[in-house]
């Protein structure tokens, strides 16, 4: 049974509570928060300084659900301790944070919640490409348009900051998109973006919308992200075959082939918290305690995540020159 712990218990880390909850060898043993009624809220042991709470209990694993640019030092204390990591998106917002993850990652197994690599139509895009099912990829497309107002960013004081986000739309929300593009497309040679602030100008420092251009051996991809819609629209990816286009978006893949269209509903774990979270989060944490009890590498450790941020580092490098 590994005994784990929660660092930050905001909205998200309801989910995790949850799973852990469900998984039959985790037991959330203790929390830790700046706010001790959030602390104590999933009724196990509270601190109010991770590092006390590291010091004082046997954890076997943290869940870091804090803010983005805490997640270095928190995984280089915790791994410091010997104890496993878990840590959502995404894991750094700059390189020197990013190298820091994965030195802790030398010392203690690290996990990056990118549940969505766990859904079984984004799988079963990644056999058309390995097996070749419709013939080499010509094109990727993606929407990510969603609503966040000024008001959710004025609720918590380290959004909308570049110094505490490290950016908006495209490394909050819309990462998980990015990183299943990568996924598909490989890390490409040429990574360019567009950012602004359609809507929340004077209200935040960082982009409400981004539009990116990836490019790999002359396969393109193409990304538009928003935060200026008028709701949380499921997200779409479209790849474009030599034989076919598939179409992902929310639970459904459409096959168009031929002139004919083909819906495939996927039947998912139920999804926790917000629709638009994803179904994936069981899956990907039941995944990453497996791989620390059987010491086999976990599908989304640091080093399957090097392209996705490598590529998101240098989208907002360029874009802010």
């Amino acid at each position: 049974m590994f005994r784990v712990g929660i660092i930050g218990c905001g909205g998200i880390s309801a989910v995790h509570a949850q799973v852990l909850s469900e998984l039959e060898n985790t037991e959330l043993a203790a929390c830790a928060d700046l706010l001790p009624e959030r602390a104590g809220r999933y009724g196990c042991a509270a601190y109010a300084d991770y590092r006390k709470m590291l010091d004082a209990e046997k954890l076997d694993a943290v869940h870091l659900c804090t803010p983005h640019h805490l997640h270095p030092v928190m995984a280089a204390e915790a791994a410091r301790r010997g104890v496993a990591v878990f840590t959502e998106k995404p894991p750094a917002i700059d390189a020197a944070g990013w190298e820091q993850v994965k030195r802790a990652a030398a010392r203690a197994p690290v996990g990056v919640c990118f549940q969505n690599r766990y859904h079984p139509h984004v799988r079963a895009c990644l056999g058309f490409l390995k097996e070749n099912t419709y013939g080499p990829l010509r094109g990727i497309r993606a929407f990510v348009t969603w609503n966040r107002t000024a008001a959710y960013y004025a609720a918590a004081d380290w959004k909308g900051k570049w110094a505490t986000e490290g950016g908006g739309a495209l490394i909050n929300q819309a990462v998980h998109t990015l990183d299943l593009i990568i996924g598909f497309l490989g890390a490409p040679d040429q990574a360019e973006a567009a950012l602004s602030n359609r809507r929340l100008r004077g209200a935040i420092q960082v982009e409400d919308t981004a539009e990116i251009y990836l490019n790999r051996g002359g396969v393109p991809a193409l990304m538009y992200a928003s935060n200026a819609y008028s709701q949380d629209a499921p997200v779409m990816i479209e790849l474009h075959f030599d034989q076919a286009v598939i179409r992902l978006e929310g639970d459904l893949m459409m096959v168009i082939q031929a002139g004919k269209r083909r819906e495939i509903p996927c039947v998912t774990d139920p999804i926790l918290g917000r629709s638009y979270w994803g179904a994936g989060h069981k899956a990907c944490i039941a995944d990453f305690y497996r791989s620390v009890e059987t010491g086999q590498r976990y599908q989304n450790d640091p080093a399957s995540c090097e392209a996705t941020m490598e590529t998101l580092l240098k989208l907002y490098a360029q874009a802010r020159r």
